[in-house]
């Protein structure tokens, strides 16, 4: 099977399987039976990548991993697409909430697994991969499902009836324990290298295992998966491409990549590259960088930029930061390779440039950037995607190595212990990057290397969709979810100007400082965060379905 290619038959999926739409409708009658269909092992291997659409989110696909992070301090998202702006800023509903409640999936990896042992396979080993692959992604849905949920109905069977699917919620401890143990045994079945890029092999399922038991706070199972991906000698952090090159098509084989979701024009493209970009290049801006996320890059010297002597100017604030600012962040001011060819100053500050209307300006049209920024991840160069931005072979990064290492750290930090491998990490993660290393003297307490950490992961894994998550799950020295307060302010934006004479491209942006008079043109919006939102609504076309569901504790 070619590396490109294996996402073809998803073509078939929708006679193989039953409805994508809804869960809990009855198999479509242009189904094919399985007395007809499960005969070859051609056939598991199409019912098992049937599977794999959109496995990482029903509702959004692979773009999950741009959107999420609109749910956080770090992303903003001007019209609400997917929803994702109103879980952020604290207006989520039962009617206007993110969709992350879908069995669709789960329907096909069951029906696969009801019928699986029909097929006749000349080699077990690889009919276990096949069947770890399929398990894994229903360990995924769950675990999605159940940490934003916080316990949904656990299904496994083929319900034949859409009513003998009309299940109450199982506990939350119930569908975890499911995820922990389908997983273990998707581990012991799946090979360790993927037979395509893309498909899942057993580093992916640690990776969700280390992630899954991260997020639900069982630490030492965190710790233990991600030193078993450490073991499989498969992942490094990638240093022969820049940290910026790392997310483009050329970085798509790099060794630090563990899971992507693949790709491919006219067959399976990805169709939201246009989100990416702002409006002079025909993009939407659908979920953009925040100041917020600025503020927390340190100084070319190391120190914050609130510290005495770091040297921080607020009129210029690009100026002499943490050069992976400029690696994850296209900011005003720097110089940018168009759509059409041309470079020009990158200018979403000003109104009019030379008497004309400015189109990348900040309020130019509903598709400009409201921040006044993009991500310089997968952006850049632009020239690298279709001219329509939406037939593309961008394949965003699932899982990568960087975020095994820093989940060691933060265990580390938990735990009280291995003080040297936190920095060691923190220092190859920053100066792959071209920061430099930390001056551990300045960390010397466990409240300031959690800092450190918690901090160096947010910069490190920003706009991948992680940091929604992060701060519900984070505490802070009260016991209250960062959330709480990271979440619980207005959400503003810089104002000023762009002088594009100025040779240094961090230089040329010349913010106004806070004023009353410009109070209102910097105010984004408001945002609030009551502990109930730890949790998401569940959508009310979900319980008008299924009678015995009940809605998120705190949305009724």
């Amino acid at each position: 099977m070619k590396p490109n290619n294996f996402l073809l038959p998803i073509l078939l999926a929708g006679v193989l399987m039953t409805s994508c739409d809804d869960f809990f409708d009855t198999a479509p009658k242009d189904a094919l039976s399985p007395a007809t269909f499960w005969k070859t092992e051609s056939d598991a291997q199409k019912a098992a990548v049937a599977c794999y659409e959109d496995w990482v989110s029903p509702a959004t696909g692979s773009s999950e991993v741009f959107f999420a992070d609109c749910m956080s301090d770090i992303c903003y998202s001007f019209t609400g697409s997917s929803s994702y702006k109103y879980v952020g800023n604290g207006s989520a509903t039962r009617s206007s909430t993110v969709k992350y409640y879908d069995y669709s999936i789960i329907r096909r990896c069951n029906t696969f697994m009801a019928n699986i042992d029909k097929v006749p396979f000349t080699d077990s080993k690889a009919k276990d991969n096949l069947v770890g692959q399929v398990r894994t992604i229903r360990a995924w849905r769950y675990f999605q499902m159940n940490f934003w949920y916080g316990g949904v109905p656990l299904i496994t069977g083929l319900p034949q009836l859409a009513d003998e699917a009309k299940l109450p919620r199982d506990s939350e401890e119930t569908v975890k324990k499911f995820v922990y143990d389908e997983l273990d045994q998707a581990i012991r079945e799946l090979d360790e290298r993927p037979a395509a890029r893309g498909r899942i092999a057993r580093g992916t399922a640690l990776a969700i295992k280390m992630r899954s038991a991260l997020y639900w706070g069982d630490l030492d199972r965190a710790l233990s998966a991600a030193r078993d991906i450490q073991g499989l000698h498969l992942y490094e952090i990638e240093k022969t491409l820049s940290y910026q090159e790392l997310f483009s098509l050329r970085g798509r084989d790099s060794k630090e990549i563990i899971c992507s979701m693949q790709h491919i024009p006219t067959t399976e493209p990805f169709g939201n590259t246009i989100r990416l970009f702002s409006n002079q290049d025909g993009g939407w801006a659908s979920m953009v960088p925040t100041q917020n996320l600025v503020d927390m890059f340190e100084m070319d010297n190391g120190l914050m930029p609130g510290e005495p002597g770091s040297g921080y100017d607020p009129i210029h604030p690009f100026a002499h930061r943490d050069p992976r600012l400029a690696q994850i962040i296209i900011y005003p001011g720097r110089d940018w390779l168009g759509a059409n060819g041309q470079m020009r100053v990158y200018n979403t500050l000003d109104k009019t440039i030379d008497g004309k209307a400015n189109s990348d300006y900040m309020d130019a049209g509903n598709n400009a950037t409201h921040t006044g920024m993009i991500w310089a991840k997968y952006t850049v160069p632009i020239s690298q995607y279709s001219a329509s931005l939406s037939d593309d072979e961008l394949c965003p990064i699932l899982f990568r190595y960087a975020e095994v290492l820093l989940t060691i750290a933060e265990i580390n930090v938990e735990k009280g212990e291995n003080t040297d491998e936190v920095f060691d990490i923190i220092d190859e993660l920053r100066t792959r990057g071209g920061h430099i290393a930390v001056d551990r003297s300045r960390y010397a307490t466990q409240a300031k290397l959690r800092e450190l950490v918690r901090r160096e992961r947010c910069i490190e894994l920003a706009g991948e969709g992680l940091r929604r998550a992060d701060l519900v799950r984070w505490k802070d020295e009260n016991g209250k979810m960062l959330a709480e307060t990271l979440l619980n302010s207005p959400l503003y934006r810089m104002v000023g100007t762009v002088d594009a004479s100025h040779p240094d491209p961090a230089m040329r942006a010349v913010i106004e400082l806070p004023t009353e008079e410009n109070q209102r043109l910097r105010k984004l919006e408001d945002r609030s965060f009551y502990p109930y939102q730890r949790y998401l609504p569940i959508h009310q076309e979900q319980l008008n379905t299924n009678p015995n569901l009940t809605q998120t504790e705190g949305y009724d």
